[in-house]
């Protein structure tokens, strides 16, 4: 028999997975593939043949990596919200407000990127109010008309776009036989974002435009982008229109030739905009920029209200708001997305304001990314206090939870064990603070409202100034402050971000924290925003289920061990598998958030109904393996805590989980310096409670019968 283990989120290399001093490849390639040991022979403790899938490197590479943690997170963010959505009549409602917000986090991409190279370049540093050198002279386009340098520089926009086009097209391969089969919805979704991200610079440039005096073809023009950009919204907007089977080709149509239209439009506006020889009223920022970004950033935070309006409801009506986020994740991690789109865009404008010095004279950069710095400022201050807030005030609950624990597992320590259980205890706290996720996500989404409020003022054109000074009688200095440290706050996420990434990839103890976030965000499949990273879950999957069936061909029985984020992968696996396959497997899960985590923040896909299947298709061959010192993973299906219920002896998910004390012992055992570590959410392969598991599925495998269980 072999027993395939499966390492979880940035695991470790295949030689710690396996305990081998050395490995080689047997199958798969440089980013995904599997191991065994290298020796004369492969055999593990327990007579097994021992083979590890590494999965690591298959979410990205060196510079997309670095590049996409700046440029694709709040777009990775808010994709995977639309999988947070939750079940029932208002599915798909969050659906489609989740994809508005994509839509929106490209239109507000886009039109940040036009601020610079529009406003803040062609119009302020090259004419309204010259920069300082050499940006006053920028390639000679200072002699050239405005219609020429707007025209020229309209092409920045539109080459951003086409990065972020190209980012979000890499693919993991082969890719055959997918788990999710999202990649038409992909293309239309392109389609509709690249139409839009046109349209939004088309409107850009013909307000403009049309400030000096309109005539029928601008009209015309500004007419077509408006009607491109309501076309895109209500594609969008559409429940089921572009997911669904029977309206699929209408979609596929629809889209492209909303974004072909686009195209073509665009072309028109340059080239009018360039040709026009008429003159252009003089101001100190490009006419009419100001409103489309203020508006853009209203819609964006009236559709995030609406968002956690919905589902703070349907979390509180289905179970209150003391458990894990459940389908209120998917306005928390929309939000978070928000946000650091909205830092990123304004950071980039101020910083950009900053390096050319075109906002001299006129009270800074545009309103609307004043109000959204100072938004940002507030919400990470307001998010940190109540955090603070929350874990102070959970603490003597869980020390109390903690300590019932650790008194039912330890119940006559030795008094030189003091110490040690105090350690336990803490740890034990530590972890159940999972269980106020919920609470914690319902006043984070509600701090959505601060996004809004300083949106409609910026949108009536108040001042951060005079309205800290009028409502709430702060000096203009507070005011400043906000505004400097929510520049600075933005700036350090990005820089964050891109130090991130190179070390999340080079370093191997950054990226076991920097990197769960991204290979998290990638599992999912792109089906909100097209620009996103592409999910690895479409390779991986299909690729173990495919090892898993030649692995049966060859030995009389394969052991799935499956750490943390490998659960999931190999449950996934497992439901691919055929019946002949499945006589086979048994499955062995460790550190698992299967129903801690994903089945109660993605209750539409993973939720029991789908782990009883797993169940079902290994014959309840299955055992979970979990530690209350663990804030990741725990039990699947019963916890088997002293003192708690006994399952139905009927129900075969009452047998999955075993409960590992941690540590196994509070004092030294006998020849031994040190006591038995706190293993927490660590991988415990050589563990003597992981050998007995693997030694008792092991035996199940050989006395399976042949029929499938049903």
């Amino acid at each position: 028999m072999i027993e395939l283990r499966v390492h979880g989120v940035s695991g470790a290399e295949p030689s710690v997975v396996l305990g081998a001093a050395r490995t080689r490849q047997v199958a798969g390639d440089d980013r995904g593939g599997f191991y065994r040991p290298d020796g004369s022979d492969d055999d593990g403790s327990d007579g097994l043949t021992l083979e590890a899938y590494r999965w690591g490197d298959l979410p990205s590479g060196t510079v997309a990596r670095t590049l996409s943690m700046v440029l694709l997170l709040p777009f990775m963010l808010s994709n995977a919200a639309v999988w947070m959505r939750p079940t029932g009549s208002r599915a798909a409602g969050v659906t489609v407000l989740c994809r508005l917000l994509a839509l929106n986090l490209t239109v507000v991409y886009v039109v940040s990127i036009a601020g610079i190279a529009l406003d803040l370049i062609a119009w302020r540093c090259l004419g309204a109010t010259p920069c300082r050198a050499p940006f006053d002279t920028l390639a000679g386009l200072n002699d050239r008309p405005v219609g020429q340098r707007l025209a020229v520089l309209a092409l920045l926009p539109i080459a951003a776009v086409g990065l972020l086009r190209l980012l979000g097209s890499r693919r993991p391969r082969p890719v055959g036989n997918p788990v999710w089969a999202v990649e038409p919805l992909v293309e239309r979704l392109r389609a509709i974002h690249v139409a839009a991200a046109l349209g939004i610079l088309d409107l850009v440039l013909l307000t403009a435009r049309c400030a000096g005096g309109m005539t029928a073809t601008t009209t015309l023009l500004l007419a077509l982008s408006v009607m491109v950009l309501v076309a895109c919204v209500g594609l969008v907007a559409v429940p089921g229109l572009l997911d669904g089977a029977g309206t699929a080709r209408t979609a596929t149509v629809c889209a492209r030739a909303t974004a072909v239209v686009a195209a073509g439009l665009s072309v028109v506006t340059l080239v009018l905009v360039a040709t026009d020889g008429r003159g252009w009223p003089s101001s100190p920022g490009l006419r009419g920029y100001d409103e489309i970004a203020g508006g853009m950033l209203l819609g964006q935070m009236a559709l995030l209200v609406l968002l956690s309006g919905l589902v703070l409801w349907q979390h509180a009506r289905v179970g209150g708001l003391s458990g894990l986020p459940g389908s209120a994740g998917a306005a928390v991690i929309a939000a978070i997305a928000v946000g650091l789109a909205g830092a990123l865009a304004s950071g980039l404008i101020y910083q950009s304001g900053v390096l050319l010095g075109g906002y001299r004279g006129d009270g800074g950069p545009p309103l609307p990314y004043r109000w959204t710095v100072l938004a940002f400022f507030l919400h990470v201050v307001a998010a940190v206090l109540l955090g603070g807030a929350l874990t102070v005030l959970s603490r003597r609950r869980r020390r109390r939870a903690a300590a019932a624990i650790t008194t039912r597992d330890f119940p006559a320590p030795p008094p030189e064990a003091t110490g040690r259980v105090r350690q336990v205890t803490k740890a034990v706290a530590r972890a159940r603070f999972t269980e106020w996720l919920g609470l914690l996500a319902a006043i984070y989404a509600v701090l959505a409202l601060i996004g809004l409020a300083t949106a409609l003022l910026g949108q009536f054109g108040r001042e951060p100034d005079e309205v800290a000074r009028r409502v709430f009688g702060l000096p203009a200095g507070a005011v400043e402050m906000g505004l400097v440290g929510g520049t600075y706050l933005g700036a350090a996420v990005a820089l964050t971000l891109l130090v991130g990434g190179l070390f999340a990839y080079r370093t191997a103890w950054f990226r076991r924290h920097v990197g769960i976030l991204w290979d998290l965000g990638t599992f999912w499949p792109r089906a909100a925003h097209p620009f996103a990273p592409p999910s690895y879950a479409d390779r991986a999957v299909p690729e173990l289920a495919d090892r898993i069936g030649h692995l049966t061909e060859r030995h009389a029985g394969v052991l799935l061990c499956g750490h943390s984020h490998g659960s999931a992968l190999l449950a996934l696996a497992v439901l691919r598998l055929p019946p002949h396959t499945r006589r086979r497997v048994a499955l062995l899960t460790y550190g698992s958030p299967l129903e801690r985590l994903y089945a109660r923040l993605f209750p539409a896909y993973l939720d029991s109904t789908v782990l009883r299947q797993v169940g079902e298709r290994v014959g309840w061959r299955w055992i979970n393996l979990w530690r209350d010192t663990d804030p990741v993973g725990g039990w699947v299906f019963a916890a088997h805590r002293p003192g708690d219920p006994a399952p139905e002896a009927a129900d075969p998910a009452g047998r999955v989980d075993r409960r590992l004390r941690d540590p196994e012992h509070l004092l030294p055992a006998p020849g031994e310096r040190r006591a038995p570590p706190l293993r927490g959410h660590h991988p415990g392969e050589s563990d003597r409670e992981f050998r007995a598991a693997v030694r008792e599925l092991v035996g199940r495998l050989g006395g399976a019968g042949a029929v499938e269980p049903q």
